[in-house]
């Protein structure tokens, strides 16, 4: 099973926990990658995921995130055809990032998309997205022990 977490879901172990929801989502997230480290699920990473850890001004946030995509088993490049259908998304109300990543995902056959953030996940829903499925962790959590 391939699963592509956008840097949202990807940095949420990070995140204040004094939140239930935060809370519950980081440990989701840990509980994917813990899988992903096992090899029951296969990590993805894209040139989109770098290009945003490499802006990351907080040290911690960064080499968290570059220490989790050194383990990912595949990097989905920023090719044309990923960039064509990230315009798709963008025309479709999704930010020009959050697009790029949704479009890496599809492009590298991902079964999930993960995010943590509710608007861009509701977006994501409603654009095609071929056999990819948009999840949040908790959804994914729930996928996974189907």
């Amino acid at each position: 099973m391939r699963i592509y977490l956008d840097m949202c879901s990807l940095q949420r172990p990070l995140d204040d926990r004094a939140q239930l929801r935060v809370h519950v989502e980081a440990e989701a997230v840990l509980g994917i990658l813990a899988l992903c480290e096992s090899g029951e699920a296969e990590l993805l990473s894209s040139d989109a995921l770098r290009f945003e850890t490499e802006r990351n001004p907080y040290p911690v946030r960064r080499s968290f995130a570059e220490e989790v995509l050194s383990a990912a088993k595949h990097l989905v490049a920023a090719t044309a055809a990923v960039e064509q259908r990230a315009r798709r998304y963008t025309d479709a109300g999704i930010k020009p990032l959050d697009a790029l990543h949704l479009a890496s995902a599809v492009e590298a056959g991902a079964e999930y998309f993960c995010t943590c953030d509710d608007k861009f996940l509701r977006r994501a829903k409603a654009v095609a997205t071929e056999g990819t499925r948009p999840v949040s962790p908790l959804e994914l959590i729930e996928e996974i022990e189907r």
